[in-house]
């Protein structure tokens, strides 16, 4: 069940079948001037409904959930903890093209920390929805924020999206750089800095 807070959208949510949606992409497939019953198409509107599955999963977790069990025994370990080089796959809301590219990800722990995979688990959540990369990158720091009790979190995302490198101004080489900065790391320049730092350094 998708985790949706609105009980009148989740009701419209569950009222559309996977054969709902097969339905309208053969529709599309038709306005765009194919024909969905040739033998290459056949299967494309079951294939499309099950990669938008996967593509859009997130929908259907909850990033709180996964930051839940944290551990104590670090032995008083209280400097950030940086997880760098992140990979993003999403899609924007404007036009549904893909958003690729790497989040890095910083957060200062109180008495707690998580397990690794753990911070790379909810940027895979948060990117699995249609998203702007300006929310995404708050999306995740607000909830590591939040979740871990953290004394600081950055939140950094560098990406490429093809709704401008394939269509419209069509620049391949641009990518989009965001930071967000809670805690220590937006009230001390010097976690901000060494933050920043720590992301730049490239492996050989």
């Amino acid at each position: 069940m998708k985790l949706v807070k609105d009980t009148k959208l989740q009701q419209e949510i569950e009222k559309v079948s996977d054969k709902d949606a097969e339905e309208a992409i053969k529709k599309i497939l038709t306005w765009m001037g194919e024909d969905p019953n040739r033998e290459g198409l056949l299967e494309t509107p079951k294939r499309v409904v099950k990669a938008f599955k996967e593509y859009f999963k997130g929908y259907m977790e909850d990033p709180n959930q996964i930051l839940d069990k944290t551990f104590g025994d670090v032995d008083g370990y209280d400097d950030m903890v940086v997880q760098k080089n992140i990979s993003v796959q999403s899609h924007c809301e404007h036009h549904m093209a893909p958003i690729i590219g790497k989040a890095h990800v910083a957060y200062i722990p109180k008495e707690r920390v998580v397990g690794l995979s753990k911070l790379a688990r909810v940027v895979e959540v948060f990117s699995k929805r249609l998203q702007t990369q300006e929310r995404l990158t708050m999306q995740i720091a607000n909830t590591l924020m939040k979740s871990l009790d953290a004394k600081g979190v950055a939140v950094t995302i560098d990406s490429t999206h093809q709704c401008m490198t394939m269509r419209g101004i069509k620049k391949e080489q641009a990518t989009t750089v965001t930071n967000y900065y809670l805690g220590q790391f937006k009230e001390d320049l010097s976690y901000q800095n060494r933050y920043l730092r720590f992301i730049s350094i490239t492996k050989d």
